[in-house]
């Protein structure tokens, strides 16, 4: 390469480094679960959870293994957030890792299966003294923050970079490869449907990772096994992760399909999507019309809710959606069953969106 090409790639180094505006800060665990934990429950709160992540996935061992290496000073990620015009952080990277905090903080989470301080296993936080609470509450984390000066495509192209590149496959991404079978290949065919697609306005982030499909299952393991949540193995959502009960739904499925099942099961799902495109114009699966971005909790809702309402009346032609549609500063009782941040999917909670979701279609 010439000298002259040595140059040039250096200006577009150094050209691209400063379009680029980070700085890092750090906070205390009292800093990130006052900010987490404050307006919250209408979506105020200055550290948020974008509705691309707003599932919480991670069990209680993992939580404690977490907690327990905060405690005994182990380093942890850092937590990656983008500051909006308003001062709010959005996180980026490190959901769980906020929401464990909060949750533990707040006595929420029992600390189980540790294996260094095991002494800790069965306590909460409120069983520590005063200075042992004092002292995790003042352990301090670094934040890498992207501050408001970056420009849209910079912001993008990193949020993609984080979410994508060099990071554990999501979980249907893994499916693909480890439950093959025919219910699987079933539910490829169905997330190609375009009207789904269309559906489904995803963010930029989780665009080509299986979000379609990830839905898809969703939506026919909890329509399948509602009200109780149970499988035909004896597994439960109740002691089960949502990963855990989704896999071994797609593993019994596919040891037991048969074209009967899939085709009643395609028949409901295209029943379903006619009736939300009909019913939510320039909206779809969205929180509301012209959102981009599919919360799953929301889905599964909308989605399980017009299923078991279209099962009592197939003609069905709601008198209104208003219900159905969030906006955190006129907060309703839909608003407030999806906002929780913290075991999203209990079967407790998963029941509740659900059945709210059918009595309003159902509604006269």
């Amino acid at each position: 390469m010439e000298l002259k090409d040595y140059s040039s790639l250096e200006e577009q180094i150094e050209s691209e480094q400063k379009s680029v505006k980070y700085d890092i800060r750090e906070f205390t665990i009292e800093y990130y679960a006052d900010k987490y934990n404050k307006g919250v429950e209408n979506d105020t709160n200055e550290l948020y959870v974008p509705d691309y992540q707003r599932e919480f996935i991670w069990t209680d061992s993992q939580q404690s293994r977490f907690i327990e290496s905060l405690i005994l000073g182990l380093p942890v990620p850092l937590i990656f957030v983008a500051e909006d015009k308003s001062g709010r952080f959005e996180i980026v990277d490190g959901s769980q890792r906020v929401r464990t905090l909060n949750a533990f903080v707040n006595g929420e989470l029992a600390l189980c299966g540790l294996k260094k301080l095991t002494k800790l296993n069965g306590l909460k936080f409120t069983d520590f003294s005063n200075a042992r609470q004092r002292k995790f509450k003042n352990i301090s984390m670094r934040m890498i923050v992207l501050n408001e000066y970056t420009t849209p495509e910079i912001r993008n192209e990193m949020f993609d970079r984080i979410n994508t590149s060099g990071v554990a496959l999501l979980p249907m991404e893994t499916r693909r490869g480890i439950y093959k079978g025919p219910f699987t290949d079933f539910i490829i065919r169905l997330a190609k449907n375009k009207l789904f697609i269309k559906l489904c306005p995803e963010s930029v982030y989780m665009k080509d990772r299986r979000e379609e499909e990830e839905m898809i299952l969703r939506f026919f393991a909890f329509s399948e096994t509602y009200p109780n949540f149970k499988l035909k193995n004896g597994s439960n959502l109740k002691n089960s992760s949502v990963a855990e009960y989704l896999n071994q739904y797609l593993s019994i499925k596919n040891e037991e399909a048969n074209t009967e099942d899939m085709s009643a099961k395609e028949k409901e799902f295209l029943m379903m999507i006619k009736f939300i495109d009909e019913n939510f114009p320039n909206q779809g699966f969205a929180k509301a019309p012209k959102v981009v971005g599919v919360s799953k909790p929301y889905f599964e809702a909308i989605s399980i809710g017009a299923l078991l309402a279209l099962r009592e009346n197939p003609n069905l032609k709601p008198k209104s959606i208003s219900w159905s549609r969030l906006n955190k500063s006129q907060t309703s009782p839909f608003f407030t069953m999806l906002s929780g941040r913290y075991r999203t999917h209990t079967p407790q909670k998963l029941l509740e969106r659900i059945d709210y979701a059918k009595f309003n279609f159902l509604k006269l």
